[in-house]
C-alpha cells in the first residue's frame, strides 16, 4: 500500500512539476513576443528619429536660406544702379545697407558679434594674432580687430583675430658682479 500511496504522490508531483513546465514555457513565449515587439519598435524609432532629424535640419536650411534671399535680392539691386549712377557714396550706402539687414538677419538667428577693440584680451573670445606695445594702454587690451568675432546663442563660433597691448616687462637691473680673486 505505501508504494501505491508513494507512486500516486509522484504522480500527483509530476503533474504539478508538468503544469508549471507548462505555465513557465507559456510565460517565456509571451515574454520572447514582447521581446520581439519591443525590438521591432525600437528598430522603427531608430529609424523614424532619423528621418526626423533630417527633415528638421533640411527645413531649418530652409528656413535660414529664406531669410537670407532679401539681402542677396538687395545686393543684385544695389549691383544693377551702379550701371545708373556713378557715385561711390550711393554704392556705399547701399553695400552699408545690407550689411546692417544681414546683421539683422544673423541677430534674428542668434548669432551676435563678439566686441573686441578696447576690450581685455580672452582667449576664450579673441585669438590674438599680433602683439603690439602701447605705453599709453592697459597691458592686456584688445587694440585692433582683423576679424570680427561671433556667437551662437551664447557660444563661440569663431574668435575675433585680434593685436594685443603687450607691455614689455622691466628688466631688474644687472647687479655688478663682484670680483672673486681674493
Amino acid at each position: 500500500m505505501k508504494e501505491k500511496a508513494e507512486k500516486k504522490n509522484r504522480s500527483k508531483k509530476e503533474q504539478k512539476l508538468a503544469e508549471q513546465i507548462d505555465r513557465l514555457q507559456n510565460e517565456k513565449d509571451e515574454l520572447f513576443a514582447k521581446l520581439q515587439r519591443v525590438g521591432a519598435d525600437y528598430d522603427n524609432f531608430q529609424k523614424r528619429s532619423a528621418k526626423q532629424i533630417a527633415d528638421s535640419v533640411a527645413y531649418e536650411k530652409e528656413a535660414v536660406i529664406k531669410t537670407l534671399l532679401p539681402a542677396l535680392d538687395n545686393f543684385e539691386h544695389t549691383l544693377a544702379n551702379t550701371d545708373k549712377s556713378e557715385s561711390i557714396e550711393v554704392l556705399a550706402k547701399g553695400v552699408r545697407i545690407i550689411y546692417d539687414q544681414m546683421l539683422d538677419i544673423l541677430k534674428s538667428h542668434g548669432v551676435e558679434q563678439i566686441e573686441a577693440t578696447g576690450q581685455p584680451f580672452d582667449p576664450a573670445r579673441h585669438e590674438a594674432m599680433l602683439q603690439r606695445a602701447e605705453q599709453d594702454k592697459e597691458n592686456g587690451l584688445v587694440l585692433e580687430e582683423y576679424q570680427k568675432g561671433y556667437r551662437l546663442n551664447g557660444r563661440v563660433i569663431r574668435p575675433s583675430k585680434v593685436i594685443v597691448n603687450k607691455l614689455p616687462t622691466p628688466q631688474p637691473e644687472d647687479e655688478p658682479e663682484e670680483n672673486d680673486s681674493q
